[in-house]
């Protein structure tokens, strides 16, 4: 499938008008006030779309799910199914029609009453899509990881700062109300000093086949393969419940960024560090040499901040963010909070102490900031710093060295052939 015109080079950007509350987004030309609802388009409506974006924002009063793209014709068309019958039920009535399912993003994007688009596809296409949809005016909700190329995802900040289009970041703990208390409670002092910060993510798959099967109909392989390397397709690599491309480097860079994701912003979050990320990384893990899956699997990194504060970073059954400090530790997960002494568990923030952003829904909270224009509480720098751990921590396994980061100027000192790692190139007629 080609290109389509050459990556849309048109823009949008917002011009507020102050005196009467309403804002104007000059590429749709719509005029929206304050009680107006955003319409939102959902490409990629697999598991994580479709079960976790869709009914998340469903209930979004100011949001109106308008559309659907995925490679896959029947979930396409069940995810527009889905949300029909919710606007219908909601409003009591037989039927409802309003939703379209489209099998090429970019058509959904083409379409100008559509404000903003919640991006959950394979890793591998999560920047792309969303240069696209911000070059077409889109706000963007991104799902984590936020890239397999850290170099592309500079690309989309340069276009997210000249369009001044909205970006929320798919770590949803950060509108969890525990987790914010935990990140005050660290940001406070509560447990003194810290020196140390214990991450733990879920490791990654081993094996899955690499026999070559027939394409199945309705599935256009092409378009999903997009700007990866073309391969046979492959049922484990592609409709398994844990399809394969979490685990297959072209597609991705594993746990240790697909979940690692999730723990690592909490970790951001916690230590105030969003406009920064660790200056250095070693460790270990293990790479499959066998199967389909050759993902790093397993791992264990030390990196260490500027300040001089470590983050050790491992793989586990758990999920969760060790803050360790001078007077005690406090454990953050999404199940819930421990700490050591226990009393931590019931300090009260006062009223003149720091106050992390408050959001109740990662889905309101991106409407909202659609509206509003203000930052979302994950905004992309948040998004940049947190992924670039991943991303050094693969390196320093890839490579078997010590890697040492600038965050300012956002390259690896002193080594060109870790430094190439950085970029991903894209298989033609695709891209940046």
């Amino acid at each position: 499938m080609s290109n389509h015109s050459g990556l849309r080079s048109r823009r949008g950007f917002l011009s507020a008008a102050v005196t009467t509350g309403l804002t104007t987004n000059l590429f749709t030309g719509r005029l929206r006030g304050a009680n107006d609802r955003v319409a939102v388009g959902f490409i990629g409506t697999g598991t994580r779309g479709g079960d976790g974006l869709i009914p998340m924002f469903l209930p979004v009063a100011d949001c109106q799910c308008v559309a659907t793209c995925d490679a896959w014709k029947d979930r396409r068309e069940k995810r527009a199914r889905q949300i029909e019958t919710y606007y219908a039920q909601k409003s009591g009535q037989g039927t409802y029609k309003g939703c379209n399912a489209y099998a090429d993003f970019r058509e959904l994007l083409d379409r100008k009453d559509i404000d903003a688009v919640a991006i959950a596809t394979p890793d591998h296409w999560h920047v792309l899509v969303a240069l696209h949809a911000v070059r077409a005016g889109k706000d963007v909700y991104v799902e984590k990881p936020l890239t397999i190329s850290f170099n592309h995802a500079k690309v989309l900040r340069r276009e997210l700062q000249r369009t001044g289009r909205i970006f929320q970041y798919g770590t949803q703990q950060r509108s969890m109300e525990h987790i914010r208390y935990g990140c005050e409670l660290v940001r406070n002092g509560r447990v003194g000093t810290i020196h140390t910060v214990e991450v733990l993510a879920p490791c990654g798959e081993r094996g899955g086949s690499t026999e070559a099967q027939p394409v199945p109909e309705g599935f256009d392989y092409e378009m999903w393969t997009g700007p990866a390397p073309m391969r046979p397709y492959n049922d484990d690599l592609c409709r398994k419940p844990w399809p394969g491309h979490y685990f297959t480097y072209n597609y991705c860079l594993g746990f240790i960024a697909g979940w690692g994701a999730h723990p690592l912003d909490v970790a951001q979050w916690g230590l105030g560090s969003d406009h920064t990320s660790p200056v250095e990384y070693e460790g270990t893990g293990f790479i499959p040499k066998q199967g389909l899956y050759d993902a790093i699997s397993n791992w264990t990194i030390r990196a260490k901040y500027a300040n001089g504060i470590v983050l050790n970073f491992m793989d586990d059954h758990a999920d969760r963010t060790k803050f360790i400090g001078s007077e005690g530790w406090i454990a953050i997960s999404r199940k819930g909070l421990d700490a050591e002494p226990k009393s931590l568990l019931k300090s009260v923030i006062g009223p003149n102490e720091i106050h992390l952003p408050v959001s109740t829904s990662h889905a309101q909270n991106f409407i909202d900031s659609v509206k509003s224009r203000n930052p979302t509480i994950v905004p992309f720098e948040a998004a940049i710093h947190s992924d670039a751990i991943s991303h050094l921590s693969n390196i320093a396994i890839r490579t078997g060295r010590k890697i040492r980061w600038d965050p300012k100027q956002e390259v690896i000192l002193d080594d060109s052939e870790a430094s190439k790692i950085l970029e991903r190139p894209l298989r033609a007629p695709w891209a940046i």
